[in-house]
């Protein structure tokens, strides 16, 4: 049970974990083939735009 004074603890790796778990199932929801690529999860996870970032 929550306590009533409201203090709320957000574990924001934890949402956004499930934040990326839902654009994954999205995803494949929205694909044509059975299972996603890992070239297609890459795209949605935006691994290449964090590998070009680090690069830089």
């Amino acid at each position: 049970m929550a306590p009533v004074g409201g203090t709320a603890v957000q574990d924001h790796v934890a949402l956004a974990e499930i934040e990326l778990c839902g654009e994954l199932i999205i995803a494949a929801s929205a694909a044509d083939e059975d299972r996603l690529s890992l070239e297609s999860i890459d795209e949605v996870l935006k691994v290449a735009e964090e590998r070009d970032d680090s690069a830089a």
